[in-house]
């Protein structure tokens, strides 16, 4: 199974004096992005207080066909609005490098780093006893 679960804040740039004219279109751009994307089983991309927020979440069966692609919306988002910033994690169990823990893509400034997770991780035994994978009885 492939869990996801991520967040941005969208900004032209990191100044915090965004244009509101060139952030409108920026939005606009996000909302394509993410509409063309198409499988993402919750997503919602709102203002509150005048800020553009952008949040997503789900699960997949197919990790390997979709980690890739979600990588890539999230990038997509920092690329096409330099000043964002948030976080994606993500757990891929069929992932034989990092089973048993979430990883979490780190946006700042628009750039996405992939970081480990001291939160949730590992899976078993943080949030659940084990799996077969990992029962050494």
């Amino acid at each position: 199974m492939f869990e996801y679960h991520g967040w941005v804040t969208i900004g032209v740039s990191a100044a915090d004096d965004d244009e509101t004219a060139l952030l409108d279109r920026i939005v606009e751009r996000v909302r394509r992005a993410v509409r063309d994307f198409g499988d993402i089983d919750l997503v919602d991309l709102r203002w509150a207080n005048g800020v553009p927020m952008l949040h997503f979440a789900g699960m997949d069966k197919h990790g390997a066909v979709m980690a890739p692609e979600l990588l890539e919306l999230f990038t997509r988002v920092g690329t096409l609005a330099p000043g964002s910033y948030g976080l994606l994690h993500v757990w891929d169990d069929q992932d034989l490098q990092h089973d048993n823990e979430f990883r979490v893509h780190r946006m700042a400034r628009g750039q996405v780093t992939e970081l480990a997770d001291t939160y949730l991780s590992p899976v078993a035994p943080v949030i659940v006893d084990v799996y077969p994978e990992f029962d050494t009885e």
